[in-house]
């Protein structure tokens, strides 16, 4: 069957069989070997990529399933100018990557909480570490993981927009 996916903002068409896995055609058939293959089960994370903006495990998609969709891979977390994302950079400065066979499915499942909470609350410890569960790591013992994820979400908080002032005022008048 004929597929059209646009990956890491590129449109790609290609053939697939009916049974192919998503994490399959990525690595083999577009050269994204940044999505790991683990277990084979969607039990390690490794594989997790985005697709339309949600984290998957992409050993448990098919790839016709994905058709017309976007998926996002690790190789395209990376800014144009070759720089690390800013989660990247946060697991980076807090030693949150050591093997990193696992990083890459971490960075696309936790890049989604990061995104979820950059204008809001700050995910708590034990809301991270759930959305964690997903993500076996044998090296790091999470515990520099969550300092990672906490140091992108505060940076994320510090960078997005703040309300405008009139409708800040507008509030502040309703409230009276």
């Amino acid at each position: 069957m004929d597929i059209t996916l646009k990956v890491n903002g590129r449109p790609e068409q290609f053939s697939a069989q009916p049974n192919e896995l998503l994490v399959e055609r990525l690595r083999d058939g577009l050269g994204l070997t940044g999505t790991k293959v683990g277990c084979d089960t969607g039990q390690c994370g490794t594989c997790v990529v985005r697709l339309d903006g949600r984290s998957v495990k992409s050993c448990l998609v098919l790839t016709a399933s994905a058709a017309g969709g976007e998926v996002a891979t690790i190789e395209g977390e990376t800014t144009r100018g070759g720089e690390l994302s800013g989660l990247q950079e946060a697991l980076r400065q807090e030693h949150g990557t050591q093997c990193g066979f696992c990083t890459p499915g971490m960075v696309m499942a936790l890049g989604e909480l990061v995104d979820a909470t950059a204008g809001g609350e700050a995910p708590t410890e034990p809301e991270i570490r759930e959305w964690l569960t997903g993500n076996l790591c044998r090296c790091t013992g999470y515990h520099s993981v969550v300092r990672g994820v906490q140091r992108a979400c505060a940076a994320a908080r510090a960078q997005a927009p703040a309300a405008e002032p009139a409708a800040a005022s507008a509030a502040a008048g309703q409230e009276v």
